[in-house]
């Protein structure tokens, strides 16, 4: 395929993803509305099993599940206690908390989380950039978590907030538990929602209960399911396979959360506050300039 072509392709698969990832966060909310987060989760995961195996069954590769080896088996059911067990569970209990104007932008701080926890476990050093970028995101965190009165949370839930910033820490360690992980990245994936699946119905029974076949919810976990946590990561590993420019793909991520505050106006009806918007901005910012290099 000619570069020209390949890049064109990377770049329909990165928008593709992007506007799925936009789509998440009403998701979320609706399903909510109707199911509480453990449910969610269980729908959730069970739909993305069968999406996931759907989609490896269509290219040809179930058969990388017989070539696995034990101990890469174990390390990715391991990481299934991360993701999506322990990740989802706090995230989706983050959002039944919060508006999700709030919740969303939040979660894009796990990359700034990623480059804390990457100093004590991966040996890793902090520039005086990276610095900076933290302080500026998490300046972004307090904007946006007290809707600009900073004597106070005034928006919100400090409940919600503590849980969306803590499912950032679980996000960053699931990545860099992943750091030396060879499986291919679709089965790896398969084998986490397998692992996880026990552990979210058993918390499930003990915690909630089934949740009845006509909730008016479940088309919408589905949705989260097929969407969310299968076919997004397939269509954006393509891309950052495809890409010539990584940079370029890499930065379409920005258009997400942006877009997203668009549907959760129009889909929720939730009035989008300036400081929604001032705190989102400098979570952003940290990130980009985190990823600057010179």
């Amino acid at each position: 395929m000619a570069r020209a072509s390949r890049q064109r392709l990377a770049s329909v698969y990165g928008l593709s993803t992007v506007l799925i990832w936009s789509t998440v966060a009403s998701a979320f909310k609706i399903a909510l509305k109707h199911l509480d987060h453990l449910q969610l989760l269980l729908v959730a995961d069970c739909v993305s099993i069968v999406t996931l195996l759907t989609i490896l069954a269509f290219q040809g590769r179930l058969g990388l599940l017989r070539r696995l080896s034990a101990r890469e088996a174990l390390r990715n059911c391991a990481l299934g206690i991360l993701n999506p067990f322990l990740y989802y569970l706090v995230l989706f209990k983050a959002y039944s908390l919060l508006p999700a104007q709030v919740a969303q932008p939040l979660n894009y701080t796990w990359a700034i989380t990623l480059s804390l926890l990457a100093v004590p476990l991966l040996g890793q050093k902090l520039a005086k950039r990276d610095l900076l970028a933290i302080c500026v995101s998490y300046l972004g965190v307090v904007v946006l978590s007290t809707q600009g009165n900073l004597t106070g949370f005034a928006f919100g839930s400090p409940a919600g907030v503590g849980l969306a910033l803590f499912s950032t820490i679980i996000w960053a360690l699931y990545w860099i538990g992943n750091t030396k992980n060879s499986t291919d990245p679709v089965l790896a994936l398969l084998l986490n929602f397998c692992t996880a699946l026990p552990l979210i119905l058993g918390t499930t029974l003990a915690f909630s209960g089934l949740p009845a076949w006509n909730n008016p919810g479940l088309p919408a976990a589905a949705y989260v399911g097929v969407f969310e946590m299968g076919v997004s990561f397939v269509l954006w590993l393509m891309a950052m396979r495809l890409t010539t420019s990584t940079a370029r793909i890499g930065n379409l991520i920005f258009l997400s959360p942006f877009l997203s505050l668009v549907l959760i106006h129009f889909i929720l009806g939730e009035s989008i506050h300036a400081t929604t918007f001032a705190g989102l901005v400098l979570i952003l910012a940290g990130n980009l300039l985190q990823q600057r290099r010179d």
